[in-house]
């Protein structure tokens, strides 16, 4: 047959086979790249670079087990089974080495793994976040990762589409979420890595350009429907809420109630520390809630994670750091900060709201580092009502205590100013109470009588007779126990804490200084120890006006009415924007709406088969010449669209058209079986008329071609 020379050559199609090989590996490869991503958002609770090396080698692992099985048959049956081995082969290499032999899984290593299924995720919504860098904690992770690649490669090869195949990555992914919310620039790398996986896997090996534009425009415009979902930018859902760590079994005595038990052995040694930075004194507990008869602490205990970062709003935030020791026998009461930053050498339970640290008990030798304002401006400073942990109430009030907090406030609002007037009063009007009949006891009616009667008791009753009348006058306070700083060193540079040094005291929360903690005892005012926010305090006292030159500070212009209009602003100020974003957004919508409704619709006649694989070729081909504006009936042959082609197109697109129209012939009117390789000749033929259409018509037709839903 001779070949008629105006017809354009056209290019041999490679086998199915290769094909089909080429289109399962790229599947195959999103499945796995979709898992990583999934597993690699759980980043805000360990880390970045914690998390990579196992879930890098999972993801590694898995994808040489499936390309081995591909290439032996008959280790398809056994593919899960093999892949899950491999796996978690990886993981105790990457995670577990430690509890290897030489790199052989041992004993340890299987109890290990045991626990890291059945505990880890568990231990790791206990902690604060960034978890600790342990396996014990981050296991899980890797595990999820791994399932949800055997899993995504078993849906791949069962299943004609590879949809399925992303579900499982979808789940980890959730879940990743339910632990930590993404958010900002890190929500939106995510999102668009996370579609790129999808799009590589959806695709069956046609890795288009515009597929990606396509699904990364949508996790774009993803994003902005979730700001606007959530204009008022509320805190994101964590399980980690619904997750405290419970306080050991065993009973611990409140340090609170032995000050008085301890004024009687005062030379015995507590602990000791060695510090560059000056520390005036060492909380064990603080307590928030007081019923009138019992101090309690209040709040939820967790594990604490690598680090705490420093509490919002905290100004100009200094790192300080300490190396303690207690000795044998001690309680499980650790000495701590107002705002632990990390702790090494023990495994400690924490506070967050308050920093107490909760240990093992008996001997511990640990270092623990703390953050502390620097900044001056604190007798100017404001208080902050809104800082939680002091609304814990003041039970039932006796007659005559109201009275007696206006007077030591001298009637004067709640400021810091305030609450150092408050402290001066205990000092002028109470002393410490010595001998061996100390008082004891925190209630209201031990309380009532050291206000009233005796004016003499331990640092117990001081700070406790204050915090309840600073609650009373409005100044946000909360009562600490803890031991002050030792008049001096010893020859070695380390402090020795004993029973005479124990102390509790009042704290007065101060914006932008956090916790503020007041000695109207005077006790740690003794320590030769300078420096730090003792010092802050320590000249805000010197600077306080005589009682009698205070005055209430100037309400603003516009009184609380000006805050009231403010914080009622807050309420719709979203609408400004919300609503020319929406105006805007259509568009937007359009642009990416049009193109991708037109981009699922060619994949799900993509998907059929047999006849119907065939049929929806053509029909694409038909949309795809009426988008570019050559005139098409619903009548019309395949032959019949060639024809039209012809005069509005290149020849090629006719040639395209007519390849079209042999395999139509062969699949509907032959009677011979449709193969896959008859369809995939048919969609061969339409990829060739895409391509020519796109690269001859002009840019108005192709951008009529993209955005005209009547052309579709």
């Amino acid at each position: 047959m001779e070949r008629d020379p105006g017809r354009t050559p056209v290019k041999p199609m490679p086998a199915a086979g290769s094909r089909d090989r080429t289109g399962e590996r790229l599947t195959l490869a999103g499945v796995l790249l979709a898992g990583a991503l999934a597993g690699l958002l759980f980043a805000p609770v360990f880390g970045f670079g914690v998390l990579l090396p196992s879930v890098l080698t999972v993801t590694l692992v898995l994808a040489a087990g499936a390309e081995l099985v591909a290439r032996t048959p008959v280790l398809i049956p056994w593919r899960p089974l093999l892949l899950g081995v491999a796996g978690l082969l990886g993981i105790v290499e990457s995670a577990l080495f430690g509890t290897t032999l030489a790199g052989l899984p041992t004993g340890d290593t299987v109890r290990a793994l045991g626990a890291g299924l059945v505990d880890s995720w568990r231990l790791t919504l206990e902690s604060t976040w960034p978890a600790r860098p342990e396996p014990e904690l981050l296991l899980f992770v890797p595990l999820l990762v791994l399932a949800a690649g055997v899993l995504g490669i078993e849906l791949a090869h069962r299943f004609r589409g590879p949809l399925p195949a992303l579900l499982p990555s979808a789940v980890v992914l959730g879940l990743s979420q339910l632990y930590a919310a993404a958010t900002g620039g890190f929500a939106l790398a995510a999102a668009l890595g996370y579609a790129a996986a999808c799009a590589l896997a959806l695709v069956r090996g046609q890795v288009r350009p515009v597929a990606l534009v396509v699904v990364a425009a949508a996790a774009l415009a993803g994003s902005g429907v979730g700001l606007l979902a959530d204009p008022l930018g509320r805190p994101a859902y964590s399980l980690q809420d619904e997750r405290p760590a419970p306080l050991p079994p065993a009973p611990t005595v409140s340090p609170l109630t032995e000050i008085a038990a301890r004024l009687r052995e005062p030379d015995r040694a507590v602990f000791s520390y060695t510090s560059p930075a000056p520390v005036d004194r060492w909380p064990l507990a603080v307590f928030t809630e007081f019923d009138g008869v019992n101090w309690r602490t209040g709040g939820e205990f967790q594990r604490l994670g690598a680090e705490l970062a420093p509490p919002p709003g905290l100004l100009d935030p200094q790192r300080r750091e300490a190396r303690i020791s207690t000795p044998p026998g001690s309680g499980r009461w650790l000495p701590s900060q107002s705002w632990p930053a990390a702790v090494s050498g023990t495994d400690p339970l924490i506070g967050p709201a308050n920093g107490m640290l909760f240990g093992p008990g008996g001997a511990v030798d640990y270092r623990l580092s703390w953050w502390e304002p620097k900044a001056e401006g604190l007798l100017e400073a404001p208080i902050d009502p809104d800082v939680p942990g002091w609304q814990g109430g003041v039970g039932e009030v006796p007659p005559g205590m109201a009275e007696l907090a206006e007077q030591a406030t001298r009637g004067l609002r709640a400021t810091f100013q305030t609450a150092l007037q408050l402290q001066r009063f205990f000092t002028d009007h109470y002393r410490l109470a010595d001998g061996a009949e100390l008082p004891t006891g925190h209630g209201w009616p031990q309380l009532e009588r050291f206000l009233l009667h005796t004016k003499q008791g331990t640092s117990e009753q001081f700070a406790a007779a204050y915090v309840a009348l600073a609650r009373l006058r409005g100044i946000p306070a909360r009562l600490a126990v803890g031991y002050a700083a030792p008049a001096t060193s010893a020859a070695d540079g380390r402090w020795v804490v004993r029973n005479r040094d124990v102390l509790a005291w009042p704290e007065v929360a101060v914006r932008g200084f956090g916790w503020v903690p007041l000695d109207p005892t005077e006790t740690a005012a003794r320590s030769t120890v300078t420096g730090g926010l003792a010092d802050l305090t320590a000249r805000a006292r010197q600077n306080l006006p005589a009682p009698e030159a205070l005055r209430n500070p100037e309400l603003p212009a516009d009184g609380a009415g000006g805050e009231a209009d403010e914080a009622g602003s807050g309420s719709w100020w979203w609408l400004l924007w919300a609503l020319p974003a929406l105006v805007l957004g259509l568009p937007v919508l359009w642009v990416l709406g049009v193109p991708l409704l037109r981009l699922l619709r060619r994949w799900r006649r993509r998907r059929a088969t047999g006849p119907a694989a065939v049929a929806g070729a053509v029909a694409e081909v038909r949309d795809r010449l009426r988008a570019f504006g050559i005139p098409v009936t619903p009548g019309m042959t395949v032959r019949d669209l060639a024809m039209a082609a012809g005069p509005g197109s290149d020849r090629f697109t006719a040639e395209s058209v007519r390849l079209l129209a042999g395999t139509v012939d062969a699949a509907l009117w032959s009677g011979a079986q449709v193969t896959g390789e008859l369809a995939e000749r048919a969609w061969d033929a339409e990829r060739q008329v895409r391509k020519s259409l796109s690269r001859n018509g002009s840019l108005r037709a192709r951008l009529r071609a993209a955005l005209d839903p009547r052309t579709g």
